[in-house]
């Protein structure tokens, strides 16, 4: 999947009148990119489309439109859009509850180096995490955590055959197993594997 270039995005006038159905488009596509491991924990796996996206909303509400300002959001996002032999999500730990959350964030350190994918029956796949800055501390883990899981040829190759793709956590204070996913999901994440 290429990286987003300046002319990718559209001028913060083209980004205005387009907005309402350009959000409504990739509302929709993000609705197959989500994976809801349960009531707490999500992926929101992030491609092109998400993520120019996010930039156009960053340059709006900033009103950026200057060239090096432009740039810098790219360089921001941009390596956040798979390469063609990884997924790429955001996971995200959601406890409304302040207190509960507080507890769980506590309880739950390491959780990111737990979360898992799996193609078929191949071994699964840990993340590489927090890429850009480390998010968890020795009292707590994060709310949020940027996932980079790097697939073999043979699990690229598989999930492209079709076969079912399946996620999960096995961290000793939360387990959970999505198996196999949606085939709406299954066929978006597929789209990412050049």
């Amino acid at each position: 999947m290429s990286k987003l270039k300046r002319e990718n995005l559209m001028s913060l006038e083209e980004y205005d009148q387009a907005r309402p159905e350009f959000r409504s488009r990739v509302m929709a596509h993000k609705k197959d990119r989500l994976v809801r491991l349960n009531e707490h924990a999500a992926l929101y796996f992030e491609d092109q489309l998400t993520m120019q996206y996010q930039i156009q909303e960053m340059l709006r509400i900033e009103k950026i439109f200057d060239a090096e300002g432009i740039q810098e959001e790219l360089d921001t996002y941009n390596p956040l859009i798979p390469d063609g032999s990884n997924w790429k999500a955001t996971f995200m730990l959601e406890y409304p509850d302040v207190e509960e959350r507080k507890q769980m964030l506590a309880r739950l350190i390491g959780i990111e180096h737990k979360v898992w994918v799996r193609v078929g029956d191949l071994e699964k796949v840990y993340p590489i995490v927090n890429e850009d800055l480390e998010r968890t501390t020795e009292e707590k883990t994060s709310s949020v955590h940027f996932m980079r899981f790097e697939l073999t040829d043979e699990m690229v190759e598989a999930a492209k055959q079709g076969a079912p793709i399946s996620m999960g956590v096995d961290h000793a204070e939360f387990t959970v197993e999505v198996s196999p996913l949606a085939a709406e999901t299954a066929a978006s994440l597929v789209n990412d594997l050049q």
